[in-house]
């Protein structure tokens, strides 16, 4: 038992911090006390998942207890750089609190805004200085590199659209997906630079994904029929027919010469699993169902 340490029927923030001092303590858990930034950093995104499956399933219950599971990543890392002498959990909080106050003028200053977008149009612009961000490439550069690949292309589209950088309609994003498609037969055809068309396709891809808006109503909706008169609906359906080949079979490699071979006479990496493309048919399977493209 932890000298100091008593039970209540209602526990704060104090004593989050205070439980986790003690299982960090030297009569504490030897698990808690072995962990690392890098040994649990795994754990802070798989909770922050749970919390967003707590929120689509409106469980609220759930979320107060997945929302505790996060706040409690947020404290065991806190008190790891607390041991090295960095900063504390109250650094964090200060932080976090004169961040909110300088981002909100209209609300602590004498800035008045018309409305949310113009609250976050000031959100970004105080960022940017904040951050000493004078370009649109210091900006673009921001984007974290360990978003997964998706979320990060998202963003970079999204930052890009702000300053005049986008397709003025989801159909022209569905005619870009239509030419990198091309492109990426092209090069499964000669089984080189497979994995780069790949990433264009997807980035284009979602593009047309994140739109929302644009794929359910009105004039910004993709008219399948003038696509279709254009070719660009049946290249896609092509290349979505060869990337769920390559998704699940693996192709042989065509053979180049002096390729080594081994004891048997097989060339080395004869075949090639194309794992990568699984990603690709994957998003891609989203856009073209959504809008009608393929079927299954």
């Amino acid at each position: 038992m932890i000298d100091g340490f008593s039970f209540k029927d209602v526990y704060g923030i104090g004593d989050l911090l205070q439980i986790m001092q003690c299982l960090r303590s030297e009569g504490g858990c030897p698990w808690d006390r072995e962990q690392t930034h890098e040994s649990i950093k795994k754990n802070l995104i798989e909770e922050t998942y749970e919390v967003i499956e707590a929120i689509n399933q409106q469980d609220k219950a759930l979320l107060c207890e997945e929302l505790g599971d996060v706040l409690m990543q947020v404290v065991f890392h806190a008190q790891m750089e607390a041991e090295e002498g960095s900063f504390t959990f109250e650094n964090v909080a200060d932080g976090v609190c004169k961040k909110l106050i300088e981002r909100h003028p209209h609300v602590f200053g004498e800035v008045e805004v018309t409305g949310s977008e113009e609250v976050l149009r000031n959100w970004d612009d105080i960022k940017k200085r904040s951050k000493g961000q004078t370009s649109q490439t210091e900006t673009m550069l921001s984007v974290p590199r360990e978003l997964p690949a998706l979320m990060r292309a998202e963003k970079v589209q999204k930052r890009a659209a702000d300053v005049g950088f986008d397709w003025e309609s989801a159909q022209a994003a569905f005619y870009k997906i239509g030419e990198e498609a091309e492109e990426l037969s092209r090069a499964v055809e000669n089984a080189s630079g497979v994995e780069e068309e790949a990433g264009d396709l997807l980035f284009a891809g979602a593009r047309l994904a994140a739109d929302e808006q644009g794929l359910a109503h009105g004039s910004k909706g993709v008219d399948l029929g003038v696509l279709r008169a254009h070719g660009t609906a049946q290249a896609v359906k092509a290349v979505g027919e060869k990337i769920l080949a390559l998704a699940f079979v693996q192709r042989p490699q065509p053979r180049a010469a002096g390729m080594q071979r081994d004891a048997g006479g097989h060339a080395v990496n004869r075949y090639r699993c194309t794992l990568f493309i699984s990603s690709t048919c994957a998003v891609m399977l989203y856009s073209w169902l959504r809008v009608g493209v393929i079927e299954l």
